[in-house]
């Protein structure tokens, strides 16, 4: 009995093909920094995009939507000023202390908003992280401009409060001087928020410390009171007011309520802390790449 004849082809002959392994790269690697930076600068328009998304849908369950921007911080300022202003009188010697503080509780929020966000993104985008090729920073950086463009309208209603509430404050051209304070108020925050983002990926025990850390800085910058009706000492006065989120207050309160020019200190001490910030948050995260969503 003879075997059947197969139909199928004859194979073709095996042969081997030259691969140039330096077109080749491995997923996940680290590419420079430099290079880091131009991939970062590729997804700028998804970046944006979904931040500008967030920010429209971050309230949509909430009745009161977007209004929520505006009443989280003016129920602060209310909160603070009954117990600081009238209970504890740290309003003594300070003119319009009304828009001292509105001033102080907004501008805080900003920061502290934007710096929880940066520091919980990569902890929060673990999935994603996981599941896409794509650079890291991209995550606390799309955090931070969520945070930035969620604080146009805080600044606005900010400004629209001092205009109103006596003693009505007159709009000048010093409240220009507002949006680079902001800017430069944002580049210290997403530089905070990378350095927290990538400690916290390793050890997430320090998100829960965020939260004291933060309040004790607002205590620190003089939101509701002035430094120097309690601080004597010169020394420890210039200590104090090394605080980044100190000086970017001090600006905003001199250009809008006092009608003065800030000081060329506050603004050099902002703008050295910010960049400095913001260099070594994007170096620090970068050394990290590698690591997350890998735990």
């Amino acid at each position: 009995m003879s075997a059947k004849k197969s139909n199928l082809p004859e194979p073709a002959d095996v042969r081997p093909l030259s691969v140039d392994m330096r077109r080749l790269s491995r997923v996940g690697s680290r590419p420079g920094f430099l290079d880091y930076l131009v991939q970062l600068w590729d997804f700028r328009q998804f970046i944006f995009y979904d931040a500008r998304a967030r920010v429209q849908s971050g309230t949509r369950r909430d009745r009161l939507g977007s209004m929520w921007l505006l009443l989280n911080p003016v129920l602060n300022g209310l909160t603070y000023y009954f117990i600081f202003g009238l209970l504890l009188n740290t309003s003594g010697g300070i003119k319009n202390f009304v828009g001292y503080l509105v001033v102080g509780i907004f501008i805080f929020q900003f920061s502290a908003g934007a710096i929880t966000a940066g520091a919980r993104s990569i902890r929060n985008g673990k999935s994603v992280v996981q599941a896409f090729n794509f650079p890291r920073a991209a995550l606390p950086l799309g955090a931070n401009i969520r945070e930035l463009l969620a604080a146009v309208p805080l600044v606005l209603a900010m400004l629209l409060l001092i205009v109103v509430i006596p003693p009505a404050e007159e709009i000048t051209w010093l409240w220009f001087l507002v949006v680079p304070a902001v800017l430069l108020q944002g580049l210290f925050n997403l530089g905070v928020g990378m350095i927290l983002a990538r400690i916290i990926s390793k050890v997430n025990d320090v998100t829960h410390l965020i939260p004291f850390a933060i309040r004790a800085w607002m205590y620190g910058s003089a939101v509701f009171y002035s430094y120097e009706r309690f601080i004597s000492h010169p020394v420890l006065l210039s200590v104090m007011k090394l605080n980044p989120l100190y000086n970017v207050i001090d600006i905003i309160r001199s250009c809008v309520l006092y009608n003065r020019v800030p000081s060329w200190e506050s603004w050099a001490t902002l703008a050295v802390v910010s960049f400095a910030a913001v260099m070594v948050g994007f170096f620090f995260f970068w050394g990290g790449e590698e690591s997350y969503g890998r735990d």
